[in-house]
């Protein structure tokens, strides 16, 4: 396997830099996502939310994710791509929080975008042709399942001192999986106009 793009580690060096110095900046109340100030026109927090984070394990179990999701999938990505998948995927974690689930008031967090970023990458190992693609898709359906019916650890809520937002992952999971398919079905769409 390839070592991992020199681009695509200042990117993730980059995301891992910004949200910790956001932890550490008070920008809290005005950038988590709240349904409140979006439904009065603050509509930055649909992005900006999800680079916060409640507490310092909460910050490092998700940059630890990040590394570790990116480190599996790198070399599905340019920069740029990533760079794009990455915004792609905290606006529609946004709005897909804001549209389907008005029971949640606010929301801090990469763990949306975490399971996106990981859906994404199962859809582009299975059009490689790789059969554990396959598996971490199942494996990434069967997670979510499980927490919508059971709701999240216990243990985790303690330990980030929040309530597990298991909506964010249900919509991350989806949003990463429709940019998949996106982003193929516009490859092939290139690729016929080339060949033509």
């Amino acid at each position: 396997m390839p070592a991992i793009d020199r681009g695509l580690l200042l990117v993730a060096a980059a995301l891992s830099l910004l949200c910790t110095a956001l932890y550490f900046l008070p920008v809290d109340g005005a950038l988590n996502w709240q349904r409140l100030q979006i439904d009065s026109g603050e509509y930055w927090r649909l992005l900006t939310g999800n680079l916060l984070h409640t507490n310092h394990w909460h910050l490092l179990m998700n940059l630890a994710g990040f590394w570790v999701i990116l480190s599996l999938h790198h070399f599905h990505y340019r920069a740029a791509v990533l760079v794009a998948l990455l915004v792609l995927l905290c606006v529609g974690e946004g709005i897909g929080l804001y549209l389907f689930h008005s029971e949640l008031r606010a929301y801090v967090g990469l763990s949306g975008i975490l399971h996106g970023l990981f859906a994404f990458g199962a859809v582009m190992d299975i059009n490689r042709g790789l059969k554990s693609g396959w598996l971490l898709l199942a494996g990434l359906a069967a997670k979510v399942g499980y927490e919508q019916w059971f709701g999240a650890s216990a243990d985790v809520s303690a330990m980030i001192g929040a309530r597990v937002a298991t909506e964010s992952h249900l919509v991350g999971a989806i949003v990463g999986a429709a940019l998949g398919l996106a982003y193929l079905g516009l490859r092939k769409l290139k690729q016929a106009k080339v060949a033509a």
